[in-house]
């Protein structure tokens, strides 16, 4: 079945459909990576936009049950040169075409991806719309024009959960959690839901925390009744300044407790101390950046998902200190404060691309308890 995409400069790009039928929209953004399309696909952190891979064929290891970092598929839709409908692993269950079509999610494939790519880089990430069901390219250009873009809009709150909740890990993952720390954990952490990773949670607990997840929304007065050691901001989609909720919370639990984000937690933290944040041409999405600890002058190779990065002149002005830079484009890619036992960092430690070039941003979590 023919499906085209239309970006909202006018470009077209025609391709294959896959997945499940119909019409969405969203951001297109580029991934990198080679591998770990599943991990992306449920990445909470892409909510509200279509995902392109770089990597020519996807799909070669199918989709399992254990490999996911939400309940669902979370992309609005994906964007792949060569689907592999023929998937060969022994950990695979079923196709990623229907596992796409089960969830609700539309794909398309056989387009340029190398070009789109290009396009995207010199022009910025923009909205695209995707359709099988209509290719008349006037209709679904209006369509397109009467969608909000990314920035200003609260995608919070599609993704956060709905209740505080004590975390556990699966029974069949027990073998994860001793690599560090036995499974009596020693000290208790709120863990905010801006739309956590599930292997966020599994590092936390390995590292020896006991886990409470409250939503996006929860008022800093009950968290603070919650009494935790330390208190823990996640990733999750979107413009950090459109969650004015979290950032005015975030500001009454500075000093309270020791407080440790990753991406989004990262950008409403900096937003809470004062500083400013700021849209990137095309955001930084792969497993393969490197990033420059100013410390210890280590670089690491990390994982990243964030069309949104800190504006390091704001930054230096409200007592943060800036701890690592990304060696691509200089951008801020972690902070600490001066006075306040807070830090935090832009890119995601627990997606393992060193694969453990970054667990010690964990185990500093644990010393300043």
């Amino acid at each position: 079945m023919e499906s085209i995409l239309l970006l909202e400069d006018g470009r077209v790009f025609t391709g294959e459909h896959f997945g499940a039928p119909g019409t969405t929209i969203g951001e297109v953004v580029f991934n990198t990576g080679m591998t770990g399309y599943q991990e992306i696909l449920t990445d909470p952190s892409y909510k509200g936009q279509m995902v392109t891979m770089t990597y020519p064929h996807i799909g070669n290891y199918g989709v399992n049950s254990e490999d996911i970092e939400s309940v669902k598929p979370q992309v609005e839709a994906f964007i792949v040169r060569e689907l592999c409908e023929s998937p060969s692993n022994f950990r695979s269950t079923e196709t990623l075409n229907d596992y796409l079509h089960r969830h609700h999610i539309q794909g398309i494939h056989q387009i340029d991806t190398r070009e789109l790519t290009k396009h995207i880089r010199e022009k910025g990430s923009m909205q695209g719309i995707i359709s099988s069901e209509n290719l008349r390219i006037a209709e679904l250009n209006n369509r397109l024009k009467s969608e909000p873009p990314i920035e200003g809009r609260d995608l919070v709150q599609f993704v956060t959960g709905d209740k505080i909740r004590t975390w556990e890990p699966a029974v069949n993952q027990s073998w994860y959690y001793n690599r560090f720390n036995p499974m009596n954990p020693e000290r208790h952490v709120v863990a905010f839901d801006y739309g956590i990773k599930h292997n966020i949670l599994r590092l936390l607990r390995s590292f020896g925390f006991r886990i409470t997840v409250v939503p996006a929304s929860t008022a800093a007065e009950k968290v603070k009744e919650l009494n935790p050691d330390g208190i823990f901001l996640s990733n999750g989609p979107g413009d950090p300044a459109a969650v004015p909720y979290a950032i005015d919370n975030l500001k009454k639990l500075i000093g309270f407790r020791p407080l440790f984000g990753i991406c989004l937690g990262h950008q409403l933290l900096c937003l809470a101390l004062g500083a400013r944040t700021f849209k990137l041409k095309f955001g930084h999405h792969g497993s393969n950046h490197p990033v420059k600890d100013l410390k210890t002058e280590v670089i690491e190779i990390t994982a990243q998902n964030h069309n949104f990065a800190v504006d390091p002149d704001s930054a230096k002005k409200k007592g943060i200190r800036i701890t690592h830079l990304n060696l691509n484009d200089g951008t801020v890619e972690g902070m600490e404060h001066t006075e306040y036992p807070v830090y935090s960092i832009q890119y995601h430690p627990e997606a393992s691309p060193g694969p453990h070039d970054s667990l010690y941003l964990f185990q500093r979590f644990v010393e300043m308890m």
